[in-house]
């Protein structure tokens, strides 16, 4: 999948200057150490939990036991945000997570991983496979979830301190 860029941006702050460009939330997202990842119970209540993610191909990932909370409330229901807090950028990324399972991929999220936390992982039957286990993932296997960015807020945290919205066009692929 081709990094998707947004559809449109605009300033959301006072000040009205121009959006800031969608490649500053990518940079952010991708040197993020930790993303706070935003779930919803079957039952409508919020989830939120710490993972480690990386961004391959403009859009985070992350992983997930198919056990763990988190993936089983994305079963129920694909929406999610993902929120991270950057060198004057705070980050929040609304859309749908899909498991991915195609082997390109995957090596590529496998390989990001490893570059970025020193996690190294076999890929094998469309999923992450390890012998010590992931801490924010829960024992292997894991599955691998692409979110499609929906809608995106970038918040400066430094002058400018110039807020953006990002729309992205609805996406039609669906890797499950």
């Amino acid at each position: 999948m081709a990094d998707r860029e947004p559809a449109s941006a605009r300033t959301i702050s006072i000040d009205d200057g121009t959006p800031r460009p969608w490649s500053q939330a990518g940079a952010c997202l991708a040197q993020a150490p930790t993303y706070w990842l935003g779930t919803v119970r079957p039952g409508g209540r919020p989830h939120l939990v710490p993972v480690l993610g990386v961004w391959v191909d403009g859009a985070p990932h992350f992983v997930a036991n198919v056990s763990s909370r988190k993936a089983q409330n994305l079963t129920s229901s694909a929406h999610c945000v993902i929120a991270v807090s950057g060198d004057g950028l705070d980050v929040v990324i609304e859309g749908e997570a899909t498991q991915i399972h195609d082997q390109p991929t995957l090596v590529r999220v496998a390989e990001a991983y490893a570059s970025k936390y020193g996690w190294h992982v076999t890929v094998r039957e469309g999923a992450f496979h390890d012998t010590q286990g992931a801490p924010t993932a829960g024992p292997p296997p894991y599955q691998v979830y692409r979110v499609a960015p929906a809608l995106g807020f970038g918040s400066g945290t430094s002058e400018p301190a110039r807020s953006t919205r990002w729309r992205f066009q609805p996406s039609h692929i669906h890797h499950k």
